[in-house]
């Protein structure tokens, strides 16, 4: 689903991926911080090991819709992180998500231990805001706007952090 801005439908992004409903609300943080910097972005709830197909085709479309940069979240062996950054050439950002009696430390190994070759950018455990922060500093390199709203973040954050 293609997120609305302020009334004006855009091309996406951004697209956010998770493997179970449950990692929903956690995972809409990064939604929430991208809208707030005007980048349009997809979401999506998708098991690797229950729909491989509607996964395989998801992100054989990921380029031909314009997508440049993948969220990626889940709980567990982070398998689906993965997945994605085997299949695709597009930068990707893996969330590691608590859920199992590991608390996220599964997740996170899992993450920062892809064969070469299969680079995922592996924020905190349960961190989908830093996850955002990435991917707008990913699509800012090219974009002197979205740039120019990153310096505000930075001194507002900075100015929060003084007080």
């Amino acid at each position: 689903m293609t997120q609305v801005l302020d009334g004006d439908e855009r091309t996406a992004r951004v697209a956010i991926i998770y493997s179970s409903p449950a990692e929903h609300d956690q995972m809409a943080q990064a939604g929430a911080l991208l809208a707030r910097f005007g980048v349009a972005y997809d979401e999506v709830c998708m098991s690797p090991h229950r729909s491989p197909r509607a996964l395989a085709e998801w992100m054989s479309e990921l380029e031909p819709r314009g997508i440049e940069v993948v969220i990626a979240g889940s709980a567990g062996s982070a398998a689906l992180a993965g997945i994605v950054a085997a299949h695709v050439v597009l930068p990707v950002v893996g969330v590691p998500l608590q859920g199992s009696s590991l608390d996220g430390h599964d997740a996170l190994f899992g993450l920062t231990q892809l064969p070469p070759g299969v680079p995922v950018a592996a924020v905190g455990i349960d961190n989908a805001l830093n996850a955002a922060v990435l991917a707008v500093q990913m699509l800012a390199v090219g974009d002197p706007v979205l740039r120019e709203r990153l310096w505000r973040f930075k001194d507002d954050f900075e100015k929060a952090a003084v007080r």
